[in-house]
C-alpha cells in the first residue's frame, strides 16, 4: 500500500508524519529531496538507518504539520501516511500542505478512518475515546476524503477498503488511498 501511495511523487516532497521512515524505500526516482515533518524525536531516531541508506536528502523541517515554517509553493508533492488520524486539527495540516505544494502539485494520502458500514461505525465511535488514550491521540472516525476536499484539494484517484483480517478488526482497518491535486 505504501508503494502504491508513493508512486507518482516527484521533485521536492513534503512528508507530514515521517515517523520511522517506512516510506523511504518507496520513493520513486523522480523524487529529488524530502522535507520531513515529524513531531516525535524517537520516530526521527528510528528513521536514521533508512535515511542513511537513501541517496536522497531528507531534512527534518518541523514538528507540527499544522504550522509549517516553509515558503508557499515550495514543494512539488506532499505525502501523508497514517498521520492525519493523530494530528489534532487535520484541516490545518491539509491547508498547510495545500499552501506549501505548488499549483499543479499532488497530495498522496494513505490513512485509516471512518468505515462505510453502520455497524462498524458504531463500534468506531464507541472505541474512539479508548483508542485516543492508548494510541497517541489516534482517531478512528475521521472521514479522510471529506477532510481532503474541504481544504481545497480535488481527489483525482481513490481506493477504499478494509484490510484483510477478521471482522472484529474492522474498526481499525478501513483505509483510504487518495491522490489529490
Amino acid at each position: 500500500m505504501r508503494e502504491t501511495t508513493c508512486a507518482g511523487l516527484t521533485g521536492r516532497v513534503l512528508e507530514i508524519g515521517f515517523g520511522s521512515g517506512l516510506n523511504v524505500r518507496w520513493y520513486p526516482p523522480e523524487v529529488t529531496s524530502v522535507t520531513a515533518i515529524e513531531p516525535s524525536d524517537l520516530g526521527w531516531q528510528l528513521s536514521e538507518r533508512r535515511r542513511v541508506r537513501s541517496a536522497l536528502t531528507v531534512e527534518r523541517a518541523g514538528l507540527d504539520g499544522q504550522r509549517l515554517d516553509l515558503p508557499d509553493d515550495s514543494h512539488d508533492s506532499a505525502l501523508i501516511t497514517f498521520s492525519l488520524c493523530t494530528i489534532p486539527d487535520p484541516l490545518l495540516a491539509l491547508r498547510e500542505a495545500r499552501r506549501v505544494v505548488r499549483p499543479g502539485g499532488r497530495l498522496h494520502v494513505l490513512e485509516h478512518g471512518l468505515a462505510p458500514d453502520e455497524s462498524v461505525r458504531r463500534w468506531q465511535h464507541r472505541m474512539e475515546p479508548l483508542q485516543r488514550a492508548v494510541a497517541g491521540g489516534c482517531h478512528l472516525t475521521r472521514d479522510t476524503p471529506s477532510l481532503v476536499e474541504e481544504t481545497g484539494w480535488r481527489i483525482e484517484d481513490s481506493e477504499q477498503a478494509y484490510l484483510p483480517g477478521p471482522a472484529v478488526s474492522r474498526p481499525w482497518t478501513y483505509g483510504y488511498r487518495l491522490l489529490a491535486g
